[in-house]
């Protein structure tokens, strides 16, 4: 789908939700992926992420977020996460939020990538061209789809973070 200015407004409407359900251990949440990317192409699903104090503090508060529509999904896949998903009421994904303790790695690592790609029109318009050839090509294997933008994730991640230190 093309870029949609709304998503941005989308991210605060929804980060006041996670606000409210999370209180004292939100640390801060950060609107990230391709929907916080100006431009491209993006799945509509508003993806964040949560810097909280403690992932245990969290995972006692799932319930909070379920009240909400979050389903809490554990580490789902990444050590140290907590990865919760919001579906509308007809079933369709509408949020995706990432959570990780202060002082986590993959903080830096989402939001250098993030950052780098809005500063660099090119990479994110070659991001977006991968993104719609993945989708034409296994348009029901969301596996394959996440593998096939691996090796392009991985290369900016190494700029992104040389472009950050300089």
């Amino acid at each position: 789908m093309a870029h949609d200015s709304h998503w941005a407004a989308n991210f605060e409407r929804e980060s006041a939700v996670v606000r409210t359900a999370l209180g004292d251990i939100l640390v801060t949440l950060h609107h990230i992926g391709s929907t916080a990317i100006p431009g491209i192409v993006a799945k509509p699903v508003i993806d964040m992420l949560a810097v909280v104090t403690d992932v245990t503090t969290l995972d006692r508060r799932a319930p909070l977020l379920e009240e909400v529509r979050y389903e809490a999904l554990g580490e789902f896949g990444i050590l140290g996460r907590r990865y919760f998903r919001k579906d509308s009421a007809e079933g369709v994904r509408t949020h995706q939020m990432h959570a990780f303790a202060v002082g986590s790695p993959e903080i830096d690592r989402h939001l250098v990538f993030r950052d780098y790609m809005r500063a660099h029109q090119t990479e994110a318009e070659q991001y977006a061209e991968l993104k719609q050839e993945l989708a034409r090509r296994f348009p029901t294997n969301m596996d394959a789809y996440t593998e096939g933008k691996t090796e392009f994730i991985r290369e900016i991640e190494r700029r992104a973070a040389t472009w950050r230190t300089e």
